[in-house]
C-alpha cells in the first residue's frame, strides 16, 4: 500500500511535470506567434510608409511635367482665347451677388428635452437616496443645457459679427468692381474717340491695352511692355519683358530611395533646359504677334516689330539693364499665312518669320533689335535744329540743370543736389504756393532704354526719405505699364522723352531726342549763259536727281525691280575718319566665309557683284566713301549685305565722334534713300543699315532696304565676329 501511494504520487508529480512543460510551450508557441505577427505588421507599416514616400514622389513630378506643359503651351492657350476688342471694356463682368456660405446659417440652440431626466416612479420617490440623486441629476444636466445655451448663443452673436465683417469686405470690394467698371468704360470711351480722331497715341495705348486684357499666362510671366505706334510707316513696335530662365525648372523628376529612406532630385539636364527656355521665348513672341494682329479689327497694322527683353544685372556696373533676346519684324500678310496650331515655335520664328532668337539665352546672349520703340519718332516732329542739343548725348550734370531750370520757369524755386551723397534725387523744387504748393523731388535719367519699374518704385520710397510732398520722374526714353500702374493713386508724376521735349519747347528751352531733322539738299543747274546771239540752239538743263526718301531708324523701304541692276551705296561724315564695310551673309544672318567680308583690304566679294571704292575727301574735313551692290548678280546663297562703318581701332574713337553722317542708297533708275545714323559714343563700329531679299526664293520675292544705327562696344572684331567672321 505504502509503495502504491508512492507510485500514485509520482504519477502526479509526472503528470503535473507534463502539464507544466505543456504550458509552458504552448505560451512559447504565442509568444512566437505574436511576435511573428508583430513583425509581419512592422513590414507592412513600412510596406505603406515607403509606398506614401514613392507616391509623393511621383505626385510631384507630375507637378513638375504639368508645369514644363504649361510653358510649352503658351502659345496654345493664347491662341485658344477670345481676341480683345473695345467694347470689351465697357462690358465688365458682371458682379456676383453677396453669398454668405456657411456664416448665413444660425447656429443651432440646444433644445430643452434633450437634457430632461427620466422621473422617479412612486416607490422610487419615497427612496431618500434615490431621491437625492435624481435631484443631483436634474440640477446637472439643467446646467448643461444652460451652459450649451449660451455657448449657442455666444457662438451666433460670433457668426453675426463675421457675417457683418464679410459683407463689409463684399461690398467695399463689389464697390471697387463697379468704380473700375465705371472708369474702364470711361477709358474705353475716350480711347474710341480718340482712334476716331486719328490719334497715335491712341493706337499705342489700345494695343497696349489688348495685351494687358488677358491673364492666362503662366505664373511668373512679367507681361510688363511698352507699345509705339509709328503712324507713317503703320508699324507697331512693342518691347516686351519676358521670363527669366529660372522660369524652367531645375529638376526633372524625383525619386524615393528606399535604402536610404531619402528623397533625391534627378537634374533637368542644362540642354533641355535651354530647349525648354528658348521654346517659351518663342512662343511668347508668337503669342504677343497673333494677339495683336487678331486685336486689330479695324486694319491699323502694316506690320509689328517685337522685341522680347529681360532685366538682367550687367556684371561691370552692378546695374539693371534690359537685355534683349528676341527680336523679329513681320508684316500682316506674312503672319497671317502661318498656321500658328502647326508650327513648331523656334523654327517658325527663326526660318518663317525670320526673327532672331538668342543662340544662349540662359547666358543672357543678346540679339540684334529690328527697331526700339524709343527709336519711333526719333529726328521726328519733336526733334529740333542742328542748334539744340541731343538730350541723349547731355553731359549728365548739364542734363539735370536743364532740368531745374524747366521747373524754375514752370514757376518752382529750384535747385540741384551735389552728384554724390544725393540719396537718389537729382533736382529739388518747392512751390511756393501756400494750398497746392509743397516740397517735391525729381529724378533726371538720361536713358536710351525704357525705365525699369524698380526706379519708379525707388523714387516712392525717396519721396517718402525726404517728406515730399510729390515725386517727379524725368527721363529722355519712356515708362512701361509696369511703371505707370504704380503711380496710380500715389503722388508721383512720369515725364516721359516726347513729353519732356514739348515741356521744354513751351518754356523756349533747347532739346531734341536724337538726330535732327535732316533737310534734303536739292540739286538745280543753274542757267546756260548764250554762247552767241546768233545760235538758235536750245538750252540743255541738266537731269535733276531726285530726292532721297528719308529712313528713320528701323523703317524699311521697298526697292523697285528697276532700281536693281546697280545700287549705290555711299556713306559721308566729317570728324573723325570711319571706314566703310560691307558683308554678304547667309539667310542666317552670316558669312560664308572670309571672302564674302569687303574692307579696304578686300575691296570686292561675290565675283564682283559688291565692289568698294576708295574715300573721296570732301570740304569740311569729310570723308565719303562709296560701293557698288548689284543684287540681281549675287549668288543665291546671299540673302544679306550688312551695310556698316567702323573707326579707327588706333586712334580710339568712337561713332560719337561722327558729325553729319548720312548713308545714300540710290538706284540704277535714279530713286534714292537716306538715312542719318545716331553719333552713339558707346559703339565703335556700327551696323548702318541692311538691304535684304524678302520672300526669298518666292515669285514674290523683292529687294528691301532697312535703316539700322545699331553697333558694338568692341569695333570691327564685333561687328566681323556677330557675323561668323573668325578674328581669332
Amino acid at each position: 500500500m505504502l509503495a502504491e501511494a508512492q507510485r500514485e504520487q509520482h504519477r502526479q508529480q509526472e503528470a503535473q511535470r507534463r502539464a507544466a512543460v505543456t504550458a509552458q510551450r504552448q505560451y512559447e508557441r504565442e509568444q512566437r506567434e505574436a511576435q511573428r505577427a508583430a513583425a509581419q505588421g512592422q513590414k507592412e507599416a513600412l510596406r505603406a510608409y515607403q509606398q506614401g514616400r514613392e507616391a509623393d514622389a511621383a505626385r510631384r513630378t507630375v507637378e513638375l511635367e504639368e508645369r514644363v506643359a504649361e510653358l510649352r503651351g503658351v502659345l496654345a492657350r493664347g491662341l485658344g482665347g477670345p481676341s480683345f476688342v473695345l467694347a470689351d471694356l465697357q462690358r465688365p463682368a458682371p458682379v456676383p451677388p453677396f453669398d454668405p456660405g456657411p456664416l448665413g446659417v444660425p447656429v443651432a440652440m440646444p433644445d430643452q428635452s434633450w437634457y430632461l431626466v427620466p422621473p422617479l416612479t412612486g416607490m422610487q420617490a419615497m427612496n431618500p437616496a434615490l431621491r437625492r440623486q435624481y435631484d443631483e441629476q436634474a440640477a446637472q444636466a439643467r446646467a448643461r443645457f444652460e451652459h450649451d445655451w449660451h455657448a449657442a448663443q455666444a457662438a451666433d452673436r460670433q457668426r453675426l459679427h463675421q457675417l457683418a465683417q464679410y459683407r463689409a469686405q463684399y461690398d467695399a470690394w463689389a464697390a471697387e468692381r463697379h468704380r473700375a467698371a465705371a472708369g474702364h468704360a470711361e477709358q474705353a470711351g475716350r480711347l474710341a474717340a480718340e482712334l476716331r480722331a486719328g490719334s497715335a497715341t491712341a493706337v499705342a495705348e489700345f494695343f497696349d491695352t489688348a495685351l494687358g486684357w488677358r491673364e492666362d499666362w503662366p505664373e511668373g510671366f512679367p507681361q510688363d511692355s511698352v507699345t509705339v505706334w509709328d503712324q507713317g510707316a503703320r508699324q507697331l513696335v512693342v518691347e516686351w519683358q519676358l521670363p527669366g530662365f529660372e522660369i524652367v525648372p531645375q529638376v526633372s523628376r524625383y525619386r524615393y530611395v528606399k535604402s536610404t529612406d531619402q528623397e533625391s532630385e534627378v537634374a533637368r539636364t542644362a540642354t533641355d533646359r535651354k530647349a525648354i527656355y528658348r521654346e517659351v521665348l518663342a512662343q511668347c513672341a508668337l503669342r504677343v504677334l497673333a494677339e495683336l494682329f487678331l486685336a486689330d479689327a479695324e486694319g491699323y497694322l502694316d506690320s509689328v516689330v517685337f522685341n522680347g527683353f529681360v532685366e538682367a544685372v550687367d556684371p561691370a556696373t552692378g546695374r539693371e539693364e534690359q537685355r534683349y533676346l528676341v527680336s523679329v519684324a513681320v508684316e500682316r500678310a506674312v503672319f497671317g499665312a502661318v498656321a500658328l496650331d502647326r508650327v513648331e515655335p523656334v523654327s517658325c520664328l527663326l526660318d518663317g518669320l525670320h526673327g532672331r532668337l538668342s543662340a544662349r539665352p540662359e547666358k543672357l546672349e543678346p540679339v540684334r533689335t529690328e527697331r526700339l520703340a524709343e527709336e519711333v519718332g526719333t529726328g521726328g516732329p519733336l526733334a529740333a535744329g542742328d542748334d539744340d542739343p541731343d538730350l541723349f548725348e547731355m553731359d549728365p550734370l548739364d542734363f539735370e540743370k536743364l532740368i531745374a531750370e524747366l521747373f524754375r520757369r514752370l514757376g518752382y524755386q529750384t535747385r540741384t543736389t551735389e552728384r554724390s551723397g544725393d540719396d537718389g534725387v537729382d533736382v529739388i523744387a518747392e512751390n511756393p504756393d501756400p494750398v497746392t504748393g509743397g516740397l517735391f523731388v525729381i529724378q533726371a535719367k538720361r536713358y536710351r532704354k525704357t525705365v525699369s519699374p524698380t526706379a519708379v518704385r525707388d523714387l516712392d520710397a525717396t519721396m517718402a526719405h525726404f517728406g515730399a510732398n510729390k515725386g517727379i520722374l524725368v527721363t529722355t526714353s519712356g515708362f512701361g505699364p509696369g511703371s505707370r500702374r504704380w503711380v496710380e493713386g500715389k503722388p508721383l508724376t512720369l515725364i516721359d522723352g516726347p513729353m519732356l521735349v514739348q515741356l521744354l519747347k513751351a518754356q523756349g528751352l533747347p532739346g531734341r531726342l536724337g538726330a535732327a531733322v535732316p533737310t534734303a539738299p536739292t540739286e538745280s543747274a543753274a542757267p546756260a549763259a548764250p554762247t552767241a546771239p546768233t545760235a538758235a540752239v536750245p538750252a540743255q538743263r541738266a537731269p535733276v536727281r531726285p530726292t532721297p526718301v528719308e529712313l528713320s531708324p528701323g523703317a524699311n523701304a521697298v526697292l523697285p525691280a528697276a532700281e536693281l541692276a546697280e545700287l549705290s551705296v555711299r556713306f559721308g561724315s566729317a570728324g573723325a575718319e570711319a571706314d566703310l564695310t560691307l558683308l554678304l551673309l547667309t539667310a542666317d544672318g552670316v558669312v560664308r566665309g572670309d571672302e564674302d567680308f569687303v574692307f579696304y583690304h578686300q575691296p570686292s566679294a561675290g565675283g564682283g557683284a559688291v565692289t568698294l571704292h576708295p574715300k573721296q575727301r570732301t570740304g569740311d574735313d569729310g570723308v565719303t566713301e562709296s560701293a557698288v551692290v548689284r543684287p540681281l548678280a549675287l549668288p543665291a546663297a546671299v540673302h544679306r549685305i550688312a551695310v556698316s562703318v567702323n573707326m579707327d581701332t588706333d586712334s580710339g574713337a568712337t561713332c560719337g565722334e561722327l558729325r553729319k553722317a548720312a548713308l545714300e542708297v540710290r538706284g540704277a533708275a535714279g530713286a534714292a534713300w537716306s538715312f542719318r545714323p545716331p553719333a552713339d559714343p558707346a559703339v565703335s563700329a556700327m551696323l548702318v543699315a541692311e538691304l535684304y531679299r524678302h520672300r526669298a526664293g518666292t515669285s514674290d520675292e523683292v529687294w528691301k532696304l532697312r535703316a539700322v544705327g545699331q553697333g558694338w562696344s568692341d569695333g570691327l572684331a564685333g561687328l566681323a565676329r556677330a557675323h561668323g567672321v573668325d578674328v581669332s
